[in-house]
């Protein structure tokens, strides 16, 4: 096996503190002619060690394997987080894990991180580690905003509370998901607005509130329509109250787009909130306020 220049950790969100990690080990991979890379776990440790303590996730894991991509990290591996992992002191995770089983020659960690049983594997304890194997450790230092040092918690707290613009600054992109397009019930169409409907997410995954967004939507051009491309549009996410829908669904009209679109996977950035999901007294209602949203919208995208 290749040797590599390792991390590894949650990084839940990919989120600039995050990104100056894995930097630092692509860097230095590239540098000694070695494979750099990401170890990383699922579900959340918190779901296994404490699972009312676990929060809703920034990033899945094909989410996350996709940031890491673009980053330049050329392995990413996702392990199992199970009651026995959990039970693995730093020690053994380091020997056993990195050591045997992923050839780590130099361990590159964020300045805070801890891993092992109960995270005791912090960073004083991996440099005894170190001078005792004879592999090399890096410490990253914090990437801060507005003097404090990001987290995936910040971030959490800012999207749950709507708040895109800050939780924009801490992951360096606007907040997204990843999806693929399924049937609906051809409702938009119907009206004159065709949309494209959302599987719904992971419930795992964290939301910003209910609403109607300003949105980019990028398609991964698996198929020829609209391959790799991106478009503005207006998402409605969570109930549709005048189809007397009463579950969340994700729903996003298109601007200057036309074509099939299912099965397709696409990356939905949410940019800004519009307006509360409302109840109309008429289909020529809903249809009058789309087109205003689309305004707002397409004015939002533009600049």
């Amino acid at each position: 096996m290749t040797p590599t220049v390792a991390t590894v950790g949650t990084f839940d969100g990919i989120h600039r503190g995050h990104r100056a990690v894995l930097d630092d080990v692509v860097r230095r991979a590239r540098a000694r002619g070695l494979v750099s890379l990401l170890v990383t776990f699922d579900p959340h440790p918190l779901e296994v060690v404490n699972p009312s303590a676990a929060p809703r996730l920034l990033t899945l894991p094909d989410e996350k394997r996709a940031q890491a991509a673009t980053l330049g990290v050329e392995r990413i591996e996702v392990l199992a987080f199970t009651p026995e992992l959990a039970r693995l002191g730093p020690e053994e995770f380091v020997r056993d894990v990195l050591r045997a089983r992923f050839a780590m020659e130099t361990l590159v960690l964020g300045y805070d991180h801890g891993f092992g049983r109960g995270r005791s594997g912090d960073v004083e304890l991996v440099r005894r580690l170190a001078s005792q194997d004879g592999f090399a450790m890096e410490v990253v230092a914090a990437v801060t905003d507005g003097g404090q040092p990001i987290s995936s918690s910040l971030i959490r707290t800012a999207v749950a509370h709507g708040d895109l613009a800050s939780a924009e600054r801490g992951l360096g992109r606007r907040y997204s998901l990843r999806a693929v397009v399924e049937r609906g019930a051809g409702r938009g169409r119907t009206i004159g607005v065709p949309t494209i409907n959302l599987t719904p997410p992971d419930p795992r995954k964290l939301l910003p509130p209910d609403g109607v967004y300003a949105v980019w939507v990028e398609i991964a051009g698996k198929r020829d329509a609209g391959s790799g491309k991106r478009y503005g549009g207006v998402m409605n996410q969570g109930p549709r109250p005048t189809f007397g829908v009463t579950a969340r669904a994700l729903e996003a009209h298109l601007f200057d787009f036309a074509g099939d679109l299912y099965g397709e996977t696409v990356t939905v950035e949410w940019v800004r909130r519009l307006r509360d999901v409302q109840t109309f007294p008429s289909r020529q209602a809903l249809v009058d306020q789309i087109e205003r949203d689309a305004v707002a919208a397409r004015s939002v995208l533009n600049g």
